[in-house]
């Protein structure tokens, strides 16, 4: 059975020691790559809890407000749950572009001079 792969690269990489570890981890680059990850990732993990827990608020407390028809037999609580799945598609959708933008190079650079390539 044939395969596209290529076959494994025998480079070999150097492995960085504890204190370059360190080094790094201390490094303004560093801290960029983190504060780039964490204004992110947090804000949009906060505000998608939050959407969440208020689906899961109306549909206990609210509902006859969840059960109101839209068109159809269409509801307010329908449209919510399909907007759930919506939402977790379309975060992960902009998370990957943000990481290949921002935070890719980032690390690449730092992996990079990690092991030896620069």
């Amino acid at each position: 059975m044939a395969t596209d792969a290529p076959p494994p690269s025998k480079e070999t990489h150097k492995l960085p020691s504890t204190e370059e570890f360190t080094e790094v981890q201390e490094s303004a680059e560093f801290g960029e790559l983190r504060r780039s990850y964490r204004s992110f990732a947090f804000p949009l993990t906060i505000a998608f809890i939050a959407w969440y827990l208020l689906y899961v608020l109306l549909s206990n407390y609210a509902g006859d407000f969840m059960g109101t028809k839209l068109f159809g037999n269409i509801n307010i609580a329908l449209v919510f749950g399909i907007a759930q799945f919506i939402t977790t598609f379309l975060i992960a959708w902009w998370y990957a572009r943000h990481a290949s933008a921002k935070l890719d190079p980032k690390a690449e650079a730092i992996k990079t001079r990690m092991e030896g390539g620069a």
